[in-house]
């Protein structure tokens, strides 16, 4: 995705709710890939030029050339399966790959990818019925479960809930396989390693909050109800704008734990250079016992609340 080439302001992925509700087994990275891909869609284009860069930009965390060829290798790998009903009533299975190849310039950390024709029309053809997620929301999610509640979280986001049975919605998630394998058979398991991990990182990384209820039938635990509430504060979005390296630096201030909000303003009024000595200061007085560690993003959030780059609360 070529950063330069993109001029909107507002950043989110159109996602064909088939395609929200399809059931594929995806790992996070080969997720993030998807994700990148369906931010750039353009009518009518279907090669994209991914970069690395850009997607450590945004979610912080380090891609390599190996990295890359195994994640495509493997979304190569990975079969694509949606279901939908016909206008005669018919249940129809469609099972299809996404992309046609990705292609590698050696000594270079970005690949191009072509969508597969048939594939296409989940894509382009989105007309009324689409989901709209937050591109750095749902790369922000590390957990692949994460990112697919998100997804799905945001279909219904306008209805507030949505129920499933616990059997549909591992489906969805690829926690039953076709063979009828199952992961996290114990519900305990279920709950605590993809729901609970799912909602902490959807209410810490993305503009809604979810919950969600456990419900019986008979003595086992047969529903899941999705609870979505979307009038969370709204996150600030990715500003393809911004040079790249302003964006770094945010990235880099919020690992210090400053919010999302006060990194964006910081990086666009402040130099890294100024920061980096920032940092030096506060580390010598946390040895010199003068500052208390848990008391360093409060530290930070003055110096620049004193500097008038920060608003102050009142």
């Amino acid at each position: 995705m070529e950063l330069m080439d993109v001029n909107k302001e507002t950043k989110v992925v159109l996602q064909h709710n088939v395609i929200t509700s399809g059931r594929y087994d995806y790992a996070s990275s080969m997720l993030d890939i998807l994700f990148m891909v369906l931010s750039s869609l353009e009518v009518g284009k279907l090669e994209y030029i991914i970069h690395s860069s850009d997607i450590e930009t945004i979610t912080g965390r380090k891609w390599n050339l190996r990295q890359l060829r195994e994640s495509t290798e493997s979304i190569g790998s990975r079969m694509f399966e949606v279901e939908w009903t016909d206008e005669n009533g018919r249940k129809r299975i469609r099972q299809m790959w996404l992309f046609e190849y990705v292609e590698y310039v050696e000594g270079s950390s970005s690949f191009k990818v072509k969508i597969n024709e048939t594939a296409r029309p989940y894509f382009f053809e989105l007309k009324n019925n689409f989901t709209a997620m937050q591109l750095k929301s749902v790369l922000n999610c590390s957990s692949k479960y994460a990112k697919r509640l998100y997804g799905i979280a945001c279909q219904w986001r306008s209805v507030g809930s949505k129920r499933f049975e616990i059997v549909e919605l591992k489906k969805m998630l690829g926690l039953i396989d076709k063979k009828g394998n199952e992961q996290y058979t114990e519900i305990t398991a279920f709950r605590k390693e993809v729901l609970e991990i799912a909602k902490k990182q959807i209410n810490e990384n993305t503009d809604i909050e979810i919950d969600f209820e456990l419900k019986k039938r008979g003595r086992p635990f047969h529903w899941v109800t999705l609870h979505i509430n979307s009038q969370k504060f709204k996150q600030l979005e990715i500003n393809f704008h911004n040079p790249i390296d302003v964006q770094k630096f945010a990235s880099k201030l919020t690992a210090y734990g400053l919010t999302q909000e006060q990194a964006d303003i910081i990086a666009q009024k402040e130099k890294e250079a100024d920061f980096n000595a920032l940092i030096e200061d506060l580390n010598a007085k946390v040895r010199s016992g003068k500052l208390k560690m848990d008391k360093s993003v409060a530290y930070l959030v003055g110096i620049y609340q004193k500097k008038g780059v920060l608003p102050v609360k009142n």
